[in-house]
Parts: structure tokens; C-alpha cells; sequence
């Protein structure tokens, strides 16, 4: 005879059943809320989120901010600096610090941010949100300082007039220094001098000048002849792709002792000879 045994803790059974089924569903839920949260993040986004640059130098970085929700928003800039840093945004070329998106529409972002030319070298995070409400859009940048450019341009005394005869030269040093923390290279020299006045330096240019070093240019200014006596400004630069820097001379133009003293002759003969002509011819 056949015997068909029914099976035990019935009751048992379906707890355990419906239980698994909750913590089924309980661990679904994180993976949604992730999904949500990745969807949301997914709204503003950098094309590039790490740059590197001077302190000395603007990080920029061009993100693009989604509007995901179904009706017009207004969404407000906000970013955590370190002490002394700055950030602007520009949107269709305007400096601005909040946008209005209309529904399911996009707009391009520049975001320029200033590092304190104190900051120390290494990599700052910088958190951004684009933010209405309760609705939060994050954005995860990076600002890599590697140090920064600086440059001085002066002479050795830190005077910046001198004198010089007309139709002659002068040879003016000019004392280059590297005042930043990282190298500079390729550093070129330029004149901007009155008409006819030409400026030589040497070296003409500087491979690569170091942090804290210093080298004297000598530069030779010619003055053409029958320059007239009186003041004039020279401005000699320096620079490369990363700084340059500016100095303005005042230079007084003089005429030699032997040239007034030529002029004065000349004067006198003319007088002379005008006198002579009057006494001459004056009678008839």
C-alpha cells in the first residue's frame, strides 16, 4: 500500500519564502537608488576633470549641465575652494552664477578657477553642484598646481635713468631675475624705443633661467645724431610663453660741449656777416 507522507512545517516553509522574497527586494533597492544617483551625477559633466597648471595660471574646464526633470529649472553655482582660491562661470559668454534650463535641454558651462599664488604644489579637489531645491546636480574636478612663473627685469642698482650724448651710445645692464618656482625657458628680449634709436642685447635670449637665479643682459642703446636734447622713454621687455616682464627707462639726451660751441660759431659768423653786408652795401 502506498503511503504519501505530507510535508512538515507548512507554516515554517512559507515564512522562510516570503522572507527571502523581502530581502530580495530589500537588496534590489540600493542598486536603483545607485542607478538614480548615477543618472543624477550624469546631468553635469567635464570634458576634462584634471588639468594642470601655474598657480599663477587659470585652470579652465568646460562642462556641460543637463536639465533631466520635466519643467523649466533654475540651477545655482556652488563650489568648495581652498582659502584664497577664485571660480567664475561663463554661459553663452556671460559671467553668470546660476542658469535656467528649460525641460530636457543643455547648455555649455566654462569654469575658470584662480589658485592662491601661495598655494602649495599638489592636487587640490574642487567640488562644484548645480543646485535647485532639493535636486543636486555634483561635479568632481581636479586642480593640479605644479608651482608658478614670476619674473623681474631691473639693474643692478634698481635705477632706471640714465644719460647719453646725442649721436652716441650707452651700454645699459639690465638684471634678469627668476622670482617664481619653476624654470623659465626661452626668454627673448624687445625695445620699444623713439623713432630712429636702436637697442642690442646680449645674449638676445636666455635658454633656461632657474628658480632664484639671476643673469645680467648687457644692452647697447645708440642714439642717432642731431637727436634734440631732452627726455625720453625706453622700455625694454622680457618674456616667454609663460611671463614677461617690463622696464621703462628715462633717458636724458644731451648735446657735447664741442657741438654748442660749433652752433654757437656758426651764430656768431652769420651775425657777423650780416653786419658786414649792412655796412657794406648799407651807404648806397
Amino acid at each position: 500500500m502506498l503511503t504519501i507522507h505530507k510535508p512538515k512545517n507548512t507554516k515554517r516553509n512559507k515564512s522562510l519564502f516570503i522572507g527571502l522574497l523581502c530581502a530580495s527586494f530589500l537588496l534590489n533597492v540600493p542598486a536603483f537608488s545607485q542607478t538614480e544617483n548615477e543618472s543624477t551625477s550624469s546631468a553635469f559633466q567635464a570634458h576634462l576633470m584634471n588639468i594642470e597648471a601655474a598657480s599663477n595660471e587659470p585652470f579652465r574646464y568646460n562642462a556641460t549641465l543637463r536639465n533631466t526633470t520635466g519643467k523649466t529649472t533654475t540651477y545655482d553655482f556652488q563650489a568648495e575652494l581652498p582659502p584664497g582660491w577664485l571660480i567664475s562661470y561663463r554661459v553663452d559668454g556671460s559671467q553668470v552664477t546660476s542658469v535656467q534650463l528649460e525641460a530636457g535641454s543643455s547648455k555649455d558651462v566654462h569654469i575658470e578657477i584662480n589658485a592662491s599664488l601661495t598655494a602649495d604644489p599638489k592636487k587640490y579637489k574642487i567640488p562644484i553642484v548645480a543646485k535647485s531645491g532639493e535636486l543636486h546636480f555634483p561635479l568632481h574636478l581636479e586642480a593640479v598646481v605644479k608651482g608658478s612663473y614670476d619674473l623681474s627685469l631691473s639693474t643692478p642698482t634698481g635705477r632706471l635713468s640714465d644719460e647719453v650724448l646725442s649721436g652716441s651710445s650707452k651700454e645699459i645692464t639690465l638684471v634678469v631675475k627668476n622670482t617664481g618656482t619653476l624654470p623659465l625657458n626661452k626668454l627673448d628680449f624687445s625695445s620699444q624705443l623713439p623713432s630712429r634709436w636702436e637697442a642690442n642685447f646680449e645674449p638676445s635670449t636666455i635658454e633656461q633661467l632657474e628658480p632664484g637665479k639671476t643673469i645680467d643682459i648687457k644692452t647697447k642703446l645708440s642714439v642717432p645724431d642731431k637727436t634734440i636734447a631732452g627726455d625720453y622713454v625706453a622700455k625694454f621687455t622680457v618674456k616667454n610663453d609663460n611671463k614677461q616682464s617690463e622696464a621703462s627707462f628715462r633717458i636724458i639726451v644731451k648735446t657735447s660741449i664741442l657741438s654748442g660751441w660749433i652752433g654757437i660759431g656758426i651764430i656768431l659768423l652769420a651775425v657777423g656777416l650780416i653786419y658786414f653786408l649792412i655796412r657794406k652795401y648799407g651807404r648806397r
